[in-house]
Parts: structure tokens; sequence; C-alpha cells
């Protein structure tokens, strides 16, 4: 291991080596590859660094001596499981900003490259599966679905093609989105990050940010070929992380209960020859993170009053200053990757999501709220509180309302 330590901040003699990136070229030879490897650091045209979330425990594994730190990934057999594009948005640098709609065709589009030592690497992976959960064999036993053989199987079992994809921030066309200058967006994420990524001020040559956030995981259901025909109906369910729901079933919440509502619509429209889809962001607790939202647990348990609607954001800006910090505006990136226009079924009532989604031009059809009989007890103020802030909802409950305690106290 060279004791030299190469800096990224300022360009250097030969950094013409890298290759450059036109973004919303129409092939991805003429928009060119993203290279955030280290293996090479003159090839490098990317702020940050590949699997941004888990850069840090590569670094462990470097320097305890478990990985060598100028491995390359042998990508033979990696190849998508299922094709996916191109589609027309793909040639429209306004229409996706923060993802790669190349990253999965990455080893196979820039071979030659590859092959001359340049270290390029994907950053969406397309495989196959099969997926199970218990909501899912109660459906089939309640009538609510029924098992085909193919997309759904007799025990719960149901076919699905997934993809996982990093996050690809084309730094241009973020700050358009948000309507801010350039400039400030990158001062902002580097002094946000304590000065972690010094390009951000120092390299305005560098357009391309690939940054340590957590990305998505995308479930199909039925045949994904089908995706960016205006014939094929497509049933979806947009959803934020939440552990606690998600995995072990804490019900003060209702997101494991929509979730899982949100996959039965998904294989009801896969049965009747469309495309069902959830999109899975790893955005724990509004992207406040999960010490923040237990910190609001406690908060709203022990207020004078009890837990009530009525509190239900204001206790969350007392800890963490804003409400949200999802930022929906870039959720809809991943539909114009997939050659989305139009969703028929929308198992969504978040107004921030819909909004998002109207203002790229994507068309809603019909809203599914969660139904009633699923929302668990101690989620009631939740609930309330989105209908009154604007959910999309059959029934919007009154300031009495807001204002009565129906979640549990810390201690029951």
């Amino acid at each position: 291991m060279s004791a030299h330590i190469v800096l990224t901040s300022h360009p250097r003699k030969g950094e013409a080596a890298s290759p450059e990136i036109h973004w919303g070229a129409a092939t991805p030879q003429q928009r060119g590859p993203i290279v955030a490897s280290l293996t090479n650091p003159v090839h490098r045209n990317a702020i940050g660094s590949h699997s941004g979330a888990y850069a840090v425990y590569r670094a462990l594994a470097v320097a305890s001596g478990q990985l060598q730190r100028d491995h390359r990934p042998d990508f033979t057999n990696t190849a998508p499981a299922e094709a996916i594009g191109p589609h027309p948005q793909w040639s429209d640098a306004d229409k996706i900003v923060s993802l790669d709609p190349w990253g999965h065709m990455a080893s196979s589009a820039f071979a030659e490259r590859v092959a001359a030592g340049v270290d390029i690497r994907p950053t969406i992976a397309v495989t196959k599966a099969h997926i199970n959960m218990p909501e899912l064999r109660a459906a089939v036993i309640a009538g609510r679905l029924h098992p085909d053989g193919d997309i759904l199987h007799a025990n719960g079992d149901v076919r699905v093609t997934k993809a996982a994809v990093d996050p690809v921030w084309y730094l241009p066309g973020l700050a358009k989105r948000f309507g801010i200058k350039e400039s400030m967006l990158r001062r902002s994420l580097f002094e946000q990050t304590a000065g972690m990524f010094p390009e951000l001020v120092t390299r305005s040559d560098l357009k391309v940010f690939l940054p340590p956030i957590g990305g998505m995981t995308l479930y199909f259901f039925g045949d994904v070929s089908r995706l960016g025909r205006p014939e094929t109906r497509v049933a979806c369910r947009v959803h934020d992380e939440c552990n606690g729901s998600d995995v072990f079933g804490s019900d003060i919440c209702t997101c494991r209960p929509y979730l899982a509502h949100g996959i039965e619509v998904c294989i009801e429209m896969a049965q009747q020859g469309g495309v069902g889809l959830v999109v899975y962001n790893r955005k724990e607790g509004r992207a406040l993170g999960e010490v923040t939202k237990f910190l609001v647990y406690n908060a709203r348990k022990r207020q004078n009053g009890g837990d009530r609607a009525e509190t239900y954001f204001e206790r969350t800006e007392c800890v963490a200053g804003v409400q949200d910090m999802r930022f929906q505006e870039l959720m809809p990136d991943v539909f114009h990757w997939l050659g989305i226009t139009r969703i028929d079924r929308w198992a969504s009532m978040s107004n921030m999501k819909h909004g998002a989604l109207a203002a790229q031009g994507i068309d809603v059809v019909e809203r599914v709220p969660i139904p009633d009989e699923l929302i668990p007890a101690d989620a009631r103020v939740e609930m309330d509180a989105k209908k009154a802030a604007g959910y999309f909802s059959h029934y919007t409950p009154d300031a009495t309302e807001l204002a009565l305690p129906k979640g549990r106290g810390l201690e029951e």
C-alpha cells in the first residue's frame, strides 16, 4: 500500500484523462460513464464514491486488511435479469437528475473502456426473486387475492423482479429542480457534511455527485417489458422506509399495513395484465433519522394532554426544526427512468408525493387510501394529523376530534 495520499480537491496534471459527462445524451456512449471509483483517481469524473452509504465500511475493510484497496469487481454474469429501457425520458436532462438512467448497463455499455482499465461500476442492479409476507397469505385465505400459479402461488409466494438503485445526483439539474443556484446547492452540501467533499466547492468542472445516503429498491409485479407502453395499466406504492413498522410491526404508524396493502394492489394489477410497482426509499423517519424519530415519539407520549393529532407535526418540528426532509421533488425520477407517464392505481394518500408527480407531468388516475380497518389503534393520531394536513381522504377530522388523545401513553 502506497503511503502517498492523492488529493482530488483540485484538478491535477493529466486530469483530462477523465471521461466527459454529457447529461441527457441519447446514448450511454454519448453521455459518458460515471467514474467514482478510487483505483485510478485520474479517471474520476464524479464527486463521492460508489455505494456511498457503505463507503465507510469499505474503508474499514481496507484499513483492517480484509479488502485490497485496488480490488476491481468481476462483473461476469451480473447483467440485469430484465431489460429496462431506454425510454425517451432518459435523453431529457431535466427529467432525471437523481439517478443514472444508464446505471444498470454500465459494465456492458462501456465494456471497451473497462477493458482499457477504467474502473466503471454499475449504480443499478436488476434481479429476480420470490417474496412472501404473512399479510399476503391472509389475503389469499380471506379470498381477496387468488393464486394463479404464475405471479402468486398458493403458499403466498410472489414472483417479482427487483432493482437496487444508488443515488447519482446531476448537480445542475438538481439545483434547477429546487429553483436554487448550483453554487448555493454545492456550498450547502459542503458545509452540512462538515467539508466531507471539498470538490463540491473547488471542482465546478465535476457536475455529478454520488451522495452518501440510502438508495431505493424497486419491486416489480408482472411483465416489466410492458412498462413505457401507453396501454399498460400501472399500480404503484411509493413507500419511505420505516424500520420499526416495516420489519418489527410497531403499531404507532400505518407503514407496514399500507405497504402490505400496496403490494396487494400491485399483485391484482399484474394479474389483470398490467404492472405493479413498489418503490421503497431509504428515508427513515421522513429522512430525519431514527434517533430523531424516537425522540419525537417520547415527546408526543409525554406531553401534557396526551398523544393527539393537533400537536403531531409540532412535536416533530420542536426536535428536528422541520416536519419532513424527504424532498419528494426527486421522487418522480424513477418513473421517468421506467418510462411511466400514468399511474392508474396510486396506493398513497400523501399530498406531497401526489404534488411531485403532477409537477413532473405524471398523471394519477385513482388514489387508493389505506382501508380503515388496517389502521392500528395507536396510529390513529398520525392518520388524523395527516388527513387534517391535506392528505387524500374521504373524511377529514374536525378540530374537536384532533384535540382528543388517541395514542397510548409511553408506559402503556
